[in-house]
């Protein structure tokens, strides 16, 4: 299958037709940088006559694995985005987010798809930083968009995902002129399927897109039926109560759970409440512990300084054991903690 190209459609201010992509994508894997070949190597790969194209997740809790996803489905996808956001042809946005994972690649499918004027940049911390003009849509992970509270103004409307978003990035982006949403989604979905508005209006319920629908299993994980995204129903890792029938609330994820003296502790919901009073990244993560089974505890990116304050709205079984400052986070390629590389070396520099 070979994905028709928008006739509206520009990269970078130049519009491009199929054998233009080509051209630039050869381009870009023969002259350019590291994040130029990745965007390269993917148009190839969506302009080659196969109907699949594979692509990796993160790797932020746990290997990363990866997908063949249907082309026709990340063009449902795109389809289904630009409806929800009212992004129509020719509207400006920008790519800030690497190529390697299911989000960059998006942005790219649904500019060539819906006929969107995109600009490519390197992604950075701060990719509003340097642009000069106001771009419709942009998507952003958490961190670039708390680096970017003060150049947020350039972009009329953001998604933000790939990870939670702290209580203290939604205080900020409170007043601000743009519509800031937070999105949940997964690579085998080909992006989100699930959107909750920060700002103006902050809500804290996910709501899904249309032609998704939704239910738990007898563990209490979110299953997704989205035809159009996935040939059959995706079982996921996330604890969620729903509401309605189109919407839920994320508890945590069931493999990070927390049994701690037979009292169940999701690191969600205890980062949720801690990040009202700490800015720095951090987790929260479970440790053996012989009379508990496992013992609760706090690892935080900085220098070491008291945080009881922090804890005083916590349960008694959610106040952490034991508190971990690690001088330097390890960070997924797009941009996320790394949670299994932290851990790895943590526990390894006490053994």
């Amino acid at each position: 299958m070979i994905p028709r190209i928008h006739p509206a459609f520009k990269l970078n201010g130049h519009s491009l037709n199929q054998e233009g992509v080509m051209i630039v994508a050869y381009s870009y894997i023969k002259e350019g940088e590291e994040w130029e070949r990745q965007i390269g190597d993917f148009l190839l790969s969506w302009l080659d006559d196969f109907d699949v194209v594979t692509v990796k997740t993160s790797g932020s809790t746990g290997t990363p694995q990866e997908y063949k996803l249907d082309k026709q489905h990340m063009i449902n996808s795109a389809v289904m985005t630009g409806k929800h956001f009212d992004i129509g042809v020719e509207k400006d946005v920008l790519c800030c987010l690497p190529l390697s994972y299911i989000a960059g690649k998006m942005m790219l499918v649904r500019a060539m798809t819906l006929g969107w004027h995109l600009d490519l940049v390197e992604p950075s911390t701060m990719p509003l930083k340097k642009s000069e003009k106001c771009y419709d849509f942009t998507a952003m992970s958490p961190l670039q968009v708390f680096k970017s509270l003060e150049h947020l103004h350039k972009t009329r409307k953001v998604i933000i995902g790939g990870g939670a978003v702290s209580q203290k990035l939604v205080e900020n982006l409170q007043g601000k002129q743009t519509r800031a949403y937070h999105t949940y989604g997964m690579t085998e979905t080909a992006s989100h399927i699930a959107v909750r508005e920060l700002n103006p209006t902050y809500e804290e319920s996910y709501t899904v897109l249309e032609n998704v629908t939704i239910h738990k299993d007898s563990e209490g994980k979110l299953v997704v039926h989205a035809p159009e995204l996935t040939r059959a129903p995706l079982t996921t890792n996330d604890l969620v109560e729903l509401i309605g029938s189109n919407q839920f609330k994320i508890l945590g994820r069931v493999d990070d759970v927390i049994n701690t003296g037979s009292v169940k502790v999701h690191p969600a919901q205890v980062e949720e409440r801690l990040s009202h009073h700490i800015s720095e990244l951090f987790f929260i993560s479970g440790e053996t512990d012989e009379e508990l089974g496992q013992k609760v505890i706090l690892i935080i990116e900085g220098k070491e300084r008291d945080l009881l304050g922090a804890f005083k709205k916590l349960a008694k079984f959610e106040v952490p054991k034991k508190i971990h400052f690690v001088d330097k986070f390890a960070l997924t390629h797009t941009g996320k903690m790394d949670k299994r590389v932290i851990l790895e070396n943590l526990f390894s520099d006490h053994r």
